[in-house]
């Protein structure tokens, strides 16, 4: 298996647990929701007490934004994206290359030159803790760590477009499938 490979799978695995640690945090939900309506059960079993989860509605929002970054970044294919290519379907392979090129470079360049002016906007959260998590994971938790995700976004799909469009300088555009 090629080392591209591995990193797919790779990706696609931290997808994949990252989609399973969002279900077990509402299965929990569910759960402490239905055993909270019977009376009394927090004073036999304090960990049913559905005022200790709050967390996890917390979680899952965090979840899923890492969850979505992460996607994007690493395991959607350019062919899974929803295009509006008319107009590239209409003009010669040597436009179209050109096409790919300039637009690869306009989303590189404007996905790179934003990471800068972002990490500055993410230094003020590098004070902040999370309302809930903190209580849960610890104090070490910041708000600018857990968001991450999205500078991390940012330079996986620059880099991406800088390939793409490397490729196309070299080599061309593939022919669109019929």
């Amino acid at each position: 298996m090629k080392p591209v490979a591995h990193l797919r799978t790779f990706a696609q695995a931290v997808a994949a647990t990252l989609m399973a640690l969002m279900f077990l945090t509402f299965v929990l939900q569910i759960t402490i929701r239905y055993t909270a309506r019977i009376d009394g059960i927090a004073d036999i079993a304090p960990i049913l007490d559905p005022s200790a989860y709050g967390w996890t509605l917390e979680f899952c929002l965090l979840i899923w934004v890492w969850l979505v970054f992460w996607g994007n970044a690493f395991v959607v294919r350019d062919r899974d994206h929803v295009t509006f290519d008319i107009l590239y379907l209409a003009v010669r392979p040597s436009v179209r290359r050109w096409f790919a090129i300039v637009s690869g470079l306009a989303i590189c360049i404007g996905l790179a030159a934003s990471i800068g002016p972002t990490w500055e906007k993410f230094y003020i959260l590098r004070l902040k803790k999370t309302a809930t998590l903190s209580h849960v994971f610890g104090d070490w938790i910041r708000m600018r760590d857990l968001y991450l995700i999205y500078i991390l976004f940012l330079g996986a799909v620059a880099a991406r477009y800088a390939w793409a469009v490397w490729r196309a300088f070299r080599y061309g555009v593939e022919e669109p499938d019929a």
